[in-house]
């Protein structure tokens, strides 16, 4: 019998990496940041946010309500009886001008009021697409009032849901089946605009334009402003308002986060969409970098199975930008998606423009991250694309679920950082994980590393241990919410909510975009 060789993995540990907030000072934890040293993008201390919202009445009193709580702040709850007492993943929200250096009058808001009575009108609508699309247009034309009416500009809508949305405008539906529903424009059962040759441009058939969209309220919002490049924050009136929304046994409806943590969550929301930079941005990223994830999306009921695709582009100073690509067939056999080699290499042109502009200079480095493998035509495109000076790396990136799992000694798992590498182009990567900043593991069960391969380069294959660290960095910027981390980076984790905005029938006149539109 022949002894085969035994092989030796190695295993690499990534510091956490740091944040740079105001004043150029670093840490690790964007909520200690904010609260040491402030944003790393406001210059004047104090800065007014003008506020527009649209609400039922009920709803916007408990909005200001909780803009009061924002500015005072908010204390993290005391500990319950098998909690630890001390709890580093929990912060006390410290208000808006103290964490943020912004303020938001509760009292001088832009307020367009909704009837409760309307949206319960539109949310019963037989047919799920006309509900939808009504009930989203009720808060749009609210917006599209006040830019075609008023001077006053607002700096972001905040869009407060009564319950009955959240139940009744999802894509799903099932809010709406214990629900008596009344007639509207089209039948129920309608799904998709009718298909009639012969009369192609003699009937108008705008009222269709409804079945283009998928009937999801969220979604629809963010297509809908997108084309007036307005941001949004939607928020339903069961977390501002917990205490108001009780069972029949007096508890609230719904579970919600503490209200320290939704505070923390909605004020990065609230600062991101509303001012020009950034809350915070990476520490010691790679001068002249950049990171490009592409997005593809089927278009909902296009008789042609076409898709559209994106690119998300972000930056070391972490903000980012949507590029819309061309719609076209690009779903193939093979249950893949791939771009002709034109669009491929139009929508990295693109790209590496945006990036000359605002630099003065082309990218040394453009890392292409996405979740499958690249034809040779989109590779060609690329490469063609790339100015002499660029070198342009393909990373697939890919969630795993339990096929690799790597344990330790003691209460809790490998270490967020820990790094399992098969070979010069591939790795496993915990991005989850227990975090001795938090002293604890946030999840549920032992955690899944994503799968990162290096595919192709137009120059030198970059190190394995390059690009895992550059990967780590970007699961640091989420300006949805100040979590100290995510489990995917920036440039795989919103693809899907981007390509979710630009597949809607509301949002094909959209071109490119800041990142802040679309979550």
């Amino acid at each position: 019998m022949t002894d085969l060789p035994e092989v030796s993995l190695t295993t690499l540990f990534i510091d956490e990496p740091d944040l740079e907030f105001g004043h150029g000072q670093r840490l690790d934890h964007p909520k200690d940041g904010l609260f040491l040293y402030g944003p790393a993008g406001v210059s004047v201390a104090g800065t007014v946010v003008r506020v527009g919202v649209v609400g039922t009445a009920a709803g916007i009193e408990d909005l200001k309500s909780w803009l009061a709580r924002l500015n005072a702040g908010i204390s993290v709850p005391v500990a319950g009886e098998r909690e630890k007492a001390d709890r580093p993943h929990l912060s006390d929200f410290p208000g808006l001008r103290e964490a943020f250096a912004i303020t938001v009058d509760e009292k001088a808001l832009v307020t367009y009021n909704l009837d409760l009575a309307d949206i319960e009108r539109t949310t019963t609508i037989a047919n799920h697409h006309e509900a939808v699309a009504k009930t989203a247009d009720l808060y749009v034309d609210a917006v599209v009032r006040h830019l075609r009416n008023e001077e006053a500009a607002v700096d972001v809508w905040l869009m407060v849901v009564p319950e009955i949305v959240h139940e009744r405008c999802r894509s799903t539906g099932s809010g709406r089946k214990s629900q008596h529903l009344t007639p509207g424009e089209f039948a129920r059962k309608t799904k998709r605009r009718e298909i009639l040759p012969l009369f192609d441009g003699l009937l108008d058939t705008s009222a269709e334009d409804i079945f283009d969209d998928v009937p999801d309220f969220h979604r629809q919002m963010k297509a809908k402003l997108l084309v007036h490049a307005q941001p949004c924050q939607i928020i339903r009136e069961t977390t501002i308002a917990p205490e108001k929304h009780l069972d029949r046994m007096g508890r609230p409806k719904r579970g919600t986060q503490d209200q320290a943590t939704v505070a923390w969550n909605l004020a990065t929301a609230l600062y991101y969409k509303s001012q020009s930079r950034p809350p915070w941005k990476v520490a010691g990223m790679r001068e002249g970098v950049c990171y490009v994830g592409f997005v593809f999306k089927l278009i909902p009921n296009h008789r042609d199975h076409h898709a559209c695709c994106a690119a998300q582009m972000f930056l070391s100073e972490g903000d980012g930008v949507v590029f819309r690509g061309a719609n076209g067939p690009w779903y193939t056999e093979g249950k893949e998606f791939h771009l002709s080699k034109d669009a491929a290499r139009g929508l990295i042109e693109r790209v590496i423009e945006t990036y000359r502009t605002k630099f003065g200079a082309d990218p040394k480095e453009l890392f292409i991250h996405g979740k499958t493998k690249f034809s040779p035509d989109e590779w060609d495109a690329f490469a063609e694309a790339a100015p002499s000076g660029t070198t342009i790396t393909g990373v697939r990136i890919r969630p795993t679920s339990g096929d690799m799992k790597l344990f330790r000694d003691g209460d809790y798992p490998c270490i967020r950082g820990t790094a399992v590498v098969l070979g010069e182009r591939d790795a496993f990567l915990w991005t989850s994980g227990y975090t001795p900043r938090l002293d604890t593991y946030m999840g549920p069960e032992t955690p899944n590393p994503i799968s990162v391969t290096i595919l192709r380069s137009t120059g030198d294959i970059p190190s394995i241990a390059v690009v895992l660290s550059d990967i780590l960095k970007l699961t640091k910027i989420n300006y949805n919410s100040a979590a100290f981390a995510d489990s995917l980076p920036v440039t795989v984790r919103f693809a899907d909510k981007v390509g979710d905005v630009l597949v809607m029938g509301s949002a094909q006149d959209a071109e490119r975009q800041p990142f802040k539109f679309y979550i």
